[in-house]
């Protein structure tokens, strides 16, 4: 007889599985799984070293698997100013943010030409009615290159300071796939720069030093198995922080499981030198999964690409705007196929119904190879007669439910209730049997898997409005898409995902039942603990 190494008994466990849904105990053994069933059948495998663990009626999961997010944001956020509107943080108008960016130049002391830092900008939330422009910023940052990140992460508003540091002048014309706003009746840079006009700022934005960000691994970890997650991503790694995850990982930092994805603007590169292994095994908690694609941008942001223009005008005062992509169709096509000639896996970003017409159009260009398990990330307008060729392709969707309550609004006054309505459509998904996982893209949103079960169970917006009330899933169908469904995605369910003997024991514990209580108290759920391979790395305080 095996005996567990520890037993959890007397609470809720959820297993995912359809063949025994609920169990009553759970036994681990040298990091697995051992026994999980009724009480009495689970404790023959208890010994005289067996920890007896007592849930004392709170719940049992699968670890959660992270959809889709930006790992490095929980490194480098933690110096920046959170401009976020409420309820992540405080902002409500111009006034507000600005006080906000004082507070933080004030707390970290930045001398004049050190650059102040600021995420979560979003002009849509704002009494002001409009956004932010670098007149606002200047008069109150005059020596600080300012940089307000776009709640996207694919732009900033800058003062004349962050244009001058980044070499950028105010009347340089936009680049392909770039946009630069205006001031009107000029062409003179406003401040908000996305897509392409933002990538020169990025590039030149101070970063932490290898060993700042190396040492913040701990704390930007336990950011995730704080929110009960076992299995976290950077997609796409940066390619100059590419080699950092390689070295957290030679020096034993991770201590739960971490998949990068590479860049595609360097991934041809990378192929040809034979330098980075791709789709091999965890080596200390680490493995490059595949190649990360950005064909458009963000809906929020109206960079998206859409096939229909948008109800109101586009981020510049853009008449009849669809977006545009990120890439062309032809180098769309050579990655997808370079991708594909090496068994390399894809994750393609396409929130637009026209980013996502190029994905399938680069698919079938490859000659449409099955089982691929080709993801789309974010889905988000993805049209019923796309996802009926996600099933004949075999592709999977990572949704972004949060949208419905973030931006669910906007949404409906951009694209009109019947677009607006079907976006990350995770019931008529659910219908055709696409497999689908759920994510939070942080810091686009915040990492809390619980928001992102009441989202996709609820579809409320911050008005109340309803996002789609036939796209709603029921709490059960929300968890697959962040357990087993998410482990599918990643090529990973034989080892995680649901509760069943020999599979990983990645767990964690949460304080209410999330398939037994009211929907709105979902959102409020809070976890109490998270396993990894038996062996805790979060508790709650207390």
């Amino acid at each position: 007889m095996d005996f567990a190494d520890s037993i959890f008994s007397n609470g809720d466990i959820i297993t995912m599985t359809d063949s025994q849904p609920a169990a009553e105990a759970l036994a681990i053994k040298d990091g697995r799984i051992l026994a999980v069933g009724s009480a009495a059948d689970v404790s023959v495998h208890a010994g005289p070293a067996t920890k007896r663990i007592d849930l004392g009626g709170k719940t049992l999961l699968p670890g959660f698997l992270d959809g889709h997010s930006h790992f490095i944001n929980a490194i480098r956020m933690a110096s920046w100013a959170n401009l976020s509107a409420p309820p992540v943080g405080k902002v409500r108008s111009i006034a507000d943010l600005i006080a906000t960016l004082q507070a933080t130049k004030e707390e970290q002391q930045l001398k004049p030409g050190q650059w102040l830092i600021g995420y979560g900008y979003d002009g849509t939330t704002l009494a002001d009615g409009r956004e932010l422009t670098r007149a606002d910023l200047d008069p109150h940052f005059p020596e600080n290159p300012v940089v307000a990140m776009h709640v996207s992460l694919h732009g900033a508003v800058l003062n004349t300071p962050a244009f001058e540091a980044a070499h950028i002048g105010v009347n340089a014309p936009a680049p392909e796939g770039g946009m630069t706003a205006r001031i009107p009746g000029t062409e003179e840079a406003a401040g908000l720069l996305m897509e392409h006009s933002f990538l020169p700022v990025y590039m030149n934005m101070p970063a932490p030093s290898e060993q700042e960000q190396l040492d913040a691994f701990e704390t930007a970890q336990k950011t995730y198995a704080g929110n009960g997650y076992t299995t976290a991503q950077d997609a796409p790694m940066e390619p100059a922080t590419r080699p950092l995850y390689h070295k957290a990982a030679d020096q034993g930092r991770f201590f739960i499981d971490f998949v990068g994805f590479l860049n595609w603007l360097e991934f041809p590169e990378v192929l040809a030198k034979h330098s980075e292994p791709v789709n091999e095994g965890y080596s200390n908690r680490f493995r490059v999964g595949g190649v990360k694609i950005v064909a458009d941008g963000s809906p929020q942001g109206k960079t998206a690409y859409w096939t229909q223009p948008l109800l109101t005008p586009g981020p510049g005062g853009e008449k009849d705007w669809r977006g545009e992509p990120n890439v062309s169709q032809e180098d769309l096509n050579a990655l997808i196929k370079l991708a594909y000639d090496n068994g390399i896996k894809v994750w393609t970003h396409c929130n637009g119904d026209a980013a996502i017409d190029m994905m399938l159009e680069a698919h079938a260009a490859a000659g449409a190879p099955a089982n691929t398990r080709t993801t789309i990330i974010h889905s988000q307008f993805v049209r019923p007669e796309q996802l009926d060729k996600y099933v004949e392709y075999g592709f999977l969707a990572s949704f972004f439910t949060n949208h419905a309550y973030f931006w669910g609004d906007v949404h409906v006054e951009n694209l009109g209730k019947e677009r607006a309505y079907f976006l990350s459509p995770t019931r008529s998904a659910k219908n055709r049997g696409i497999p689908f996982s759920n994510h939070s893209d942080f810091a686009v949103t915040p990492l809390n898997p619980m928001f992102i079960l009441w989202t996709s169970v609820s579809r409320t917006s911050r008005s109340g409005q309803i996002i789609g009330a036939g796209e709603r899933l029921s709490p059960h169908e929300g968890l697959r898409a962040l357990t087993i469904d998410a482990a599918y995605q990643y090529g990973e369910e034989r080892e995680k995902g649901t509760l069943e003997p020999g599979k990983l024991a990645d767990l964690v514990v949460l304080d209410r039942n999330p398939t037994k209580v009211p929907v709105d108290e979902i959102k409020e759920i809070e976890i109490v603990e998270t396993f990894k391979e038996g062996a805790s790395v979060f508790r709650a305080a207390g």
